[in-house]
């Protein structure tokens, strides 16, 4: 009787041990924080990393299967989460530039023409500056408009009605002097000429045309003139229609692409016809207003070159009218450049000329003659190696620019 009290008694004490040392148990666990308890793992979150839950998702996981987590939206296997594929598609579409506003080209024309920057404006301003304009005075002058690829005709006729209006009108004073020059230079270089571009969309985009020879930066003033185009909130095509060097095709899909442009281009040595034909017909199927067609330098000497321009020309208007051919000429070549100005007008019927390279070192008197040479006015002139320098040309602010002082 006794053995069994004292066995109910050991049992009893057993039990209440075991219950106090659950309850401690119990509480410590309740106390520990969730990341250090080693068989959940660790918590951040709603999602649990580590531990045998975990590891089991990790498992899964591996192979092939992905298991929702709460507050969690897992991507099908192989897709990118949304914020991954926005930063990979981010990186690989080129940002697309603004180009420059035509006006404000123009202020960049006035400042790298003016003052003694150019041979033209120095001479001008030395006559100007002189307290007495004697005979020796007008041959100086007269000198100076001849080195300027003035041309002769136009020299005599400017020297002429200056001094006719100098004398019958009484000017001695250099203000009242330098406003007879801008006037009679105003008529020389003739701001009744049209210098619109004829880029007009009728039923087909209007096609430009660019021709030139070889160094005169073509292919450049085509990549400028999409600058230009794009400006303006035209639509545009370029055709790599030089063939010859396929560098001028990389070169011109670089230009189109930093404004967004598409350029039609086909195999090295490929006809250039032809793709002037596809770079039209895309033009059409896809409603541009204007597609340009850069086309492969060559020498005006050369018939069969030469010859193959013809060709281009009446292959594209086939499909749609060229409205422009405009003829890239280096103001810095002086007579050399109006003889290939000639034997091109014969050859493509040129609408406009681009004059390339008029800054400092370009004689200005060249966009008098090139105008009298060919009956057509100059319509855009390349001011520098920026890649918004091409600007339209305008015979006022160009001999403002030629008379301002530094």
């Amino acid at each position: 009787m006794t053995a069994t009290i004292l066995t109910l008694i050991i049992a009893g004490v057993v039990i209440v041990v075991g219950l106090v040392t659950g309850l401690v148990v119990g509480t410590r666990r309740r106390q520990l924080p969730a990341q250090v308890r080693p068989e959940l793992g660790e918590q951040r979150g709603d999602r649990v990393v580590g531990g045998p839950a975990v590891a089991e998702r990790e498992s899964d996981s591996a192979a092939g299967t992905v298991e929702a987590t709460p507050g969690v939206v897992a991507p099908e296997p192989g897709i990118q989460p949304p914020a991954e594929a926005a930063a990979e598609e981010a990186a690989e579409v080129p940002t697309i530039e603004k180009p420059e506003a035509p006006e404000s080209r123009l202020v960049r024309l006035r400042r790298q023409l003016s003052g003694s920057n150019n041979a033209l404006s120095r001479g001008l301003l030395t006559l100007l500056s002189r307290d007495r304009i004697d005979e020796e005075t007008w041959e100086d002058f007269e000198d100076t408009l001849l080195t300027s690829d003035l041309g002769v005709k136009p020299t005599t006729e400017l020297v002429d009605a200056l001094r006719d209006r100098m004398r019958v009108e009484g000017i001695s004073d250099p203000g009242q002097a330098r406003g007879v020059l801008r006037e009679e230079l105003i008529r020389l270089v003739d701001p009744t000429l049209d210098r619109s571009l004829a880029i007009t969309r009728t039923e087909t985009p209007a096609v430009v045309l660019v021709v030139g020879v070889n160094g005169t930066g073509k292919t450049t003033t085509v990549g400028k003139l999409a600058r230009v185009l794009v400006a303006e909130d035209k639509d545009v095509v370029l055709a790599a229609a030089d063939t010859f060097r396929a560098a001028a095709a990389d070169q011109l899909e670089t230009w189109g692409s930093r404004v967004g442009v598409p350029t039609v281009r086909g195999a090295e040595g490929a006809d250039p016809a032809s793709v002037a034909f596809e770079a039209v017909k895309a033009g059409i199927e896809g409603e541009a207003d204007v597609v340009v067609v850069d086309t492969a330098g060559r020498l005006h000497t050369k018939t069969g070159l030469m010859d193959e321009l013809g060709k281009i020309k009446r292959v594209i208007e086939r499909q749609a009218p060229v409205t422009e051919v405009l003829l890239v000429l280096d103001a810095t070549t002086g007579q050399n450049g109006l003889t290939q100005a000639r034997i091109f007008a014969e050859v493509v019927d040129v609408t406009g000329v681009v004059l390339t390279k008029l800054d400092g070192s370009a004689k200005g008197g060249i966009v008098i003659q090139v105008q009298r040479e060919l009956g057509v006015p100059i319509k855009l002139v390349g001011l520098g190696e920026g890649v918004d320098d091409l600007a339209p040309f305008e015979a006022e602010s160009f001999v403002d620019a030629l008379l301002a002082a530094d």
